[in-house]
């Protein structure tokens, strides 16, 4: 079998918990590219980072191995590194705290707020959980052990080891943990629950919403039960057994009971980013599993309420919460 050689290490540190990109020039049997800013050109040709690229390249801020600075004109070399930092437009700071729930020497459990992104993406980048928790923790090497919406708040893994990461990752790839949400949603009194809701859920890439696919095969499935319910309004338990993008919310809207505060189900609505007056009302509350590296029994509760069911005057208000 051939091995696959080790990534040098990188000669540009963080940047306030994101880390520089990292390129592998590819083979070139065919002599296209005389120079590196011939690739670049060709790799980001008609995108917003051709001028960008070209900028870094011309200031000295493209790192190859070993720290030496890289411009246009150096030769391309099949199979060789580059590192940089992409120059990224002001973020507002998300104006809420992140709650440590448990850390230990392999694993961080943390209650996310609503509006905060997990991991970097899109626009969202240095106001995402895993930045901040790198920088305010000095933990530079934490990672992703899966994701929550931007919009939905509660608890949220992450791998404090590199070598655990793996780990960490398959509990949720292969369902050996327990996952309860909350949810606020009308009532309907004549809804038979608790039920199993299943379906087939796609999300395509640049497009907000989710669908459900007729007379697909199931790819998604909730358990929805009604705990207790206050005039028109349900507070609801939902169990997932899969993990689809935005699963909870579709089956919630499909049952003719859209989530409170949802921009997207049942009508994309698009609030600006920094919009805090109606969260979604959508907690991740409980994470129930065993851990694969300490061998652990673990059962972490989120200690977030929803603010349309302690606080309803607020919620109607629109005064945000956190």
């Amino acid at each position: 079998m051939k091995r696959h050689k080790r990534a040098p290490d990188s000669p540009l540190p963080q940047i306030a918990g994101i880390d520089p990109v990292r390129l592998r020039l590819p083979g070139d049997p065919q002599g296209t590219w005389p120079d590196l800013g011939t690739w670049l050109t060709a790799r980001y040709a008609g995108t917003r980072g051709a001028e960008s690229m070209a900028h870094l390249l011309a200031t000295g801020r493209v790192l190859g191995a070993g720290g030496r600075v890289l411009g246009a004109r150096d030769p391309y070399e099949p199979g060789a590194y580059l590192w940089f930092h992409r120059d990224m437009p002001p973020e507002p700071r998300v104006p809420f705290p992140i709650r440590v729930v448990h850390r230990d020497g392999h694993l961080l459990v943390v209650d996310k707020p609503h509006f905060l992104a997990t991991t970097p993406r899109g626009s969202h980048v240095f106001q995402t959980a895993l930045a901040r928790l790198r920088e305010e923790l000095d933990l530079p090497e934490l990672s992703p052990a899966h994701r929550l919406d931007r919009l939905t708040a509660g608890l949220v893994m992450f791998s404090i080891r590199p070598e655990d990461r793996g780990a960490y990752q398959t509990l949720f790839q292969e369902r050996r943990i327990r996952k309860e949400y909350e949810a606020l949603a009308p009532l309907d009194p004549g809804l038979d629950l608790p039920r199993t809701v299943r379906s087939h859920i796609e999300k395509l890439r640049g497009v907000i919403a989710a669908v459900e696919v007729p007379d697909a095969e199931p790819n998604a499935e909730s358990v929805v039960e009604l705990v207790e319910s206050r005039g028109g309004l349900g507070r609801y338990r939902l169990t997932p057994h899969t993990g689809r993008t935005h699963q909870l919310r579709v089956h919630m809207n499909s049952l003719g009971l859209p989530i409170l505060g949802d921009p997207v189900y049942p009508q994309v609505t698009d609030p600006a980013p920094d919009d805090y007056r109606r969260p979604l009302q959508l907690l991740a509350k409980v994470l129930e599993f065993t851990d694969p590296v300490t061998g652990a029994a673990h059962r972490f509760e989120s200690g977030r309420a929803l603010q349309a069911w302690h606080d309803p005057e607020a919620w109607e208000a629109g005064q945000g919460e956190d």
